[in-house]
């Protein structure tokens, strides 16, 4: 049972990324129509970044879910393969989907000051995980 459990919170930081993914594409399809790209949008990397600014804040939080994350996504399977997926696990885990949820939102819509709390709130929240993970091995270990 909990190991589903721990799933579900992982599933939902999956279609988070996606749909920031799908954000991103979305915008960037619009400029394309906007404005035809030219040989010089894309002859170096700078220009590119340049065309696509107006899709800048979805590639940035798109690239932001590939970051610590990654640390989530390491830590899912640990937990599953040892045995140590508990209720404050499970807890932490919707915790910090919710946290990233509110942290793109925040990083879409530009709000600084709400970004940077969420960021550390779940910042806070994954190394509870960790932590917690590390104690339990060490207890299972005796």
């Amino acid at each position: 049972m909990m190991i589903r459990a721990m799933l579900w919170p992982t599933f939902a930081l999956v279609v988070l990324i996606l749909f920031v993914g799908l954000a991103l594409l979305i915008q960037r399809v619009a400029q394309l129509r906007r404005q035809p790209p030219t040989r010089a949008d894309f002859a170096t990397l700078a220009a590119s970044r340049a065309y696509f600014q107006s899709a800048e804040r979805p590639a940035a939080n798109l690239a932001n879910l590939f970051e610590l994350p990654v640390l989530y996504f390491a830590l899912v399977p640990l937990l599953l393969l040892t045995g140590q997926v508990g209720v404050a696990q499970v807890v932490l885990a919707w915790t910090y989907v919710a946290l990233r949820a509110a942290h793109s939102i925040a990083h879409l819509t530009g709000r600084l000051r709400l970004r940077l709390i969420v960021f550390v709130a779940s910042f806070a929240v994954l190394s509870a995980m960790w932590l917690t993970f590390a104690i339990d091995i060490g207890f299972s270990a005796r």
